[in-house]
């Protein structure tokens, strides 16, 4: 009754792979590094898309008000009648890839390709993105981990960016793709001899990125030849404008098109990462570091095992929580430029072929 009806493998060797879900590829550029990454591979690439259109700020309102849930589960039922209306014209596919925060789409995905091989893409476990939300119903918090557990052991493969998430995941058999950056981000490196020292930070202000730290930190280095740009606006940004005290060095832009952000990022001389101290800042390598090394700036990021290990020399490391070890840090680049070149040149490039091999190698094993 729910499987929906299969079409004909349409070329032997070349799999047909379907990325399915509420997700919002506009918000999280992770669906499209693997959408190019299996295009890379030469694979053909289908999706089946319904976004959910749940504001992150409502989410985080259901995290301090529970009952608002309903609006979730309107959303989730609105999407997910369109997502099996259209399901019905996919035709064969050899492999569905749920998109990111798909822990309830993969239950859905299961009932719609029941002999299908599923990819759930678990990059931050539900329960563990409310407790950096400063949830503090523990109540909620355990249905959420029984929410990821679930999911996790509905999918054929799981699919993290470190191998910390894995850990999390608490099963075999999952993969450790890294978060990459899709191809409009790679461009190439532009040198910027001058000062003052152009620095840029660019995310959604959630506790894990520290924005109130990044801003704290440039308030320390005013009066020296730094610049900072913040960009984006949520959660932390009143703490961020309080940190910062009135800074002079300081340009707070609320907003950016998506399509100019690679251009703008690529104008500075050091893109930021993340500075927050919890579970979730000390697991994950964000998308924003990869996107910033694509675009040829230099890298200055929390020193956590994830991002040491996936970056090495190619960055710049400094403790998390820390502004006067992050204001220390940038005053040195600003005084050696020739660092920052070879910082430029040095970041790691995790094209969107290379982020999907492993996934890739597994899905082989499986059809094998």
């Amino acid at each position: 009754m729910w499987g929906v009806k299969q079409g004909r493998r349409r070329e032997p060797g070349r799999r047909r792979v379907l990325f399915f879900g509420t997700y919002d590829a506009s918000v999280y550029q992770r669906i499209a590094v693997l959408e190019e990454g299996f295009r890379a591979y030469g694979d053909e690439v289908v999706t089946c898309n319904a976004p959910l259109r749940l504001p992150t700020g409502q989410r985080v309102a259901m995290l301090r008000r529970p009952w608002l849930a309903y609006r979730l589960v309107f959303a989730l039922l609105r999407s997910w009648a369109r997502l099996v209306a259209e399901a019905r014209h996919v035709g064969h596919v050899d492999v569905v890839v749920v998109g990111y925060m798909g822990q309830f789409d993969v239950h859905l995905a299961r009932l719609l390709w029941p002999r299908v091989p599923i990819v759930l893409d678990h990059l931050v476990p539900a329960a563990e993105a409310a407790v950096d939300r400063r949830c503090r119903n523990r109540l909620l918090v355990a249905a959420l981990r029984l929410l990821d557990w679930s999911a996790t052991r509905t999918a054929d493969v799981v699919c993290v960016d470190t191998r910390e998430h894995l850990a999390l995941a608490g099963r075999r058999g999952g993969v450790v793709a890294p978060v990459g950056a899709s191809g409009v981000w790679f461009a190439p490196p532009r040198k910027h001899d001058r000062p003052p020292l152009k620095v840029v930070f660019f995310g959604s202000f959630t506790p894990l990125q520290g924005a109130p730290v990044i801003a704290c930190a440039a308030k320390l280095l005013e009066g020296e030849n730094v610049e900072v740009t913040m960009i984006g606006r949520g959660q932390d940004w009143d703490a961020a404008h309080a940190a910062a005290d009135g800074a002079r060095n300081i340009t707070w832009i609320d907003w950016i098109d998506p399509a100019q952000l690679p251009l703008v990022v690529a104008e500075h001389d050091v893109c930021l990462g993340i500075f927050g101290t919890g579970l979730k800042a000390l697991s994950v390598v964000p998308t924003k570091v990869f996107q910033g090394a694509a675009a040829g700036a230099a890298i200055v990021t929390s020193g956590s095992a994830p991002q040491r290990e996936a970056f090495g020399d190619a960055a710049v490391f400094v403790a998390p929580g820390d502004p006067l070890e992050l204001a220390n840090a940038l005053s040195t680049l600003a005084q050696d430029r020739v660092r920052v070149e070879e910082l430029r040149r040095a970041a790691s490039s995790y094209r969107p072929v290379s982020v999907i091999e492993p996934l890739a190698a597994t899905l082989d094993l499986v059809h094998a």
